[in-house]
This record gives C-alpha cells, structure tokens and sequence, in this order.
C-alpha cells in the first residue's frame, strides 16, 4: 500500500478505477468520501489509512510503489538515523522527503561510496540476505606493498574473529609509492569486513570505496548526490535474487523520483571544525572573503 500521502485523485488513479482527470471530475460531483466525509476538494491527500470510496464503494489501495535511490557517500557521514556524537547522517543528503527509506546496509564512517535505499523492506532483505551472496565490490587503498605471497595468503581467505571468509576474489591494481590500490568482492556484509580482512597481514585500510553493489553500478555520480534507480536498473539488481519474480512483479510501479533543481546544482561540502567552535559549525563568511576568490569591499591603499 502506499504508505506517503497522495493527492486523492493519484489514489484513484493509481487504484486503476479513472484517470486523473476523471478523477477530478468524480470528486468535484461529490462522488468520492473519505472515511465517511464528502471530499470535494481534488487536491485533498490520503493514506492507506483512509477509507475512500466510489459511489458508496470500498476503493482498494493501490500497491505500494517500489522506489530505490544510489547515494554516493561521502566519508565522515554515519549511516544511522540518530547519532549520540550529532554527526551528519546520509538520510540528511537524501532530504526530508526520503527520511522514511530503509538503507540497504551499511558502510562505516570513513568509508565512501555506493549506499542504497528503498521503501520495500522485502527488496531490502533480500538484497542482504547472505543466502543470496549478492557481491559488494571495493577498491581499496592500503598503507604498504602487498608483494605476491602476501596477496596469495590473501586471496586464499583469511580467519576473521567472526568466522573464516572463504575464498576472497582480491586484484592488485597498482601499487603507487608506499601504498597499494586494490579490488575486492565479498558476497556477505559483515562489521568492517574489508578492514579486518587487512588487519589479518598488518595492514591498515587508508580509503575504501564501494563502487558496486549486485548489478547496481556506482558510475560518475558525485560525492555526497544520489539519484533514483531506473526501471531497468531495478530489474537488474532484483533479477538474481530468490525471489525476483515476486520482487519484479512491483517493477511497473516504479516511482520517477526526480530532484527540484535547487538540490540538484547544490553540491556536497564536508562540514569542518574551526578552532574555538563546537564540532559540525561552521565559521560564517562574508562576500568578499578568501572563499568567494572576490575583491569586493577592498580598498588599495597606496
């Protein structure tokens, strides 16, 4: 059921009984009530809580629509919705609008990269589910040179305090001066994973980026935006699970989420601490400063 409210006529729309128009029309004749009322007013909005009827009719609420943002999070940004410390959270670049999404895991508070959410606690599950081995892909920058044996020893799967991992698919990409780039894909989601699998060969994780998540791709998105998946995105990402026939049966339901403009040209900032202030505050700055790169209000003196 949809669970936001919606314009009266979108419900009956969406219900499949008219068109939108038509269903302006039938409340403006009186036609429609809301849990026992006459509604004449189009743009009044309901939930699956409300009873709407036609014509003395029970209307059935329309299904819920299935909705999947990707966010590229920035590190320094935690992925609860509460944090003791008051530290930014990803539902804050997500909006107000989506605060009610259910993040499908989660990435720690350095890490960065592809985070996903949805409005269906079944798409969720399943997606985390470690029966389904849905693989997560990093790259991961560490301090140090992994050498062959090393990235053999790895490769080979390491005993975490949690468990062994099994076979772990590891690539060494390049290795720039005193640090390592590599790419690695686990198919389970635990705490730190990534982290702990280096702490086995004493190595410490410097950055860690997700940039696949199942057949959702990252891509060019920039740090700190996020978009909605389309319908044939969603596809891809539901089409290996257990239970994608039931999962894909919501996919002609998919609502076009689309940003206002205003949030679009905004780009991410990361909050800074300066000196003598509480943490997250920013110092005010005035046209003119360093930051605005102007010389608006100053004079030469000669």
């Amino acid at each position: 059921m949809a669970t936001e409210p919606i314009r009266l006529q979108k419900w009956l729309a969406e219900a499949g009984l008219c068109s939108r128009r038509e269903g302006e029309q039938w409340i403006a004749a009186g036609r429609v009530t809301v849990n026992g009322a006459v509604v004449t007013l189009p743009g009044t909005k309901v939930s699956h809580k409300d009873q709407v009827m036609v014509d003395g009719r029970a209307v059935v609420p329309p299904r819920e629509s299935l909705v999947v943002l990707m966010l590229n999070k920035p590190p320094g940004v935690v992925c609860t919705r509460k944090d003791p410390e008051k530290r930014r959270s990803v539902f804050e670049l997500l909006g107000q609008e989506h605060t009610r999404l259910i993040s499908v895991g989660r990435l720690d508070y350095q890490s960065e990269g592809l985070i996903l959410f949805t409005n269906n606690g079944n798409v969720a599950h399943q997606l985390m589910h470690p029966s389904n081995q849905v693989p997560r892909t990093y790259r991961v920058r560490v301090h140090g040179r992994i050498d062959p044996p090393m990235l053999a020893k790895l490769q080979g799967g390491v005993m975490l305090d949690d468990g062994p991992t099994g076979p772990l698919k590891l690539e060494l990409d390049h290795v720039p001066g005193a640090n390592s780039w590599l790419t690695i894909t686990l198919t389970e989601g635990r705490n730190r994973m990534v982290r702990r699998i280096f702490e086995t060969v004493e190595m410490t994780v410097s950055r860690l980026i997700r940039t696949h998540y199942g057949n959702a791709t990252l891509g060019p998105l920039p740090r700190g935006e996020w978009r909605a998946l389309q319908a044939t995105e969603i596809s891809r990402l539901l089409s290996p699970l257990k239970e994608a026939t039931r999962l894909l049966e919501l996919q002609h339901e998919v609502i076009p989420v689309v940003k206002p403009a205003a949030e679009r040209i905004v780009p991410y900032r990361p909050r800074t601490t300066p000196n003598n202030s509480r943490p997250g505050s920013r110092t005010p700055r005035k046209p003119g400063s360093k930051r605005f790169g102007t010389d608006h209000g100053r004079t030469n003196k000669k």
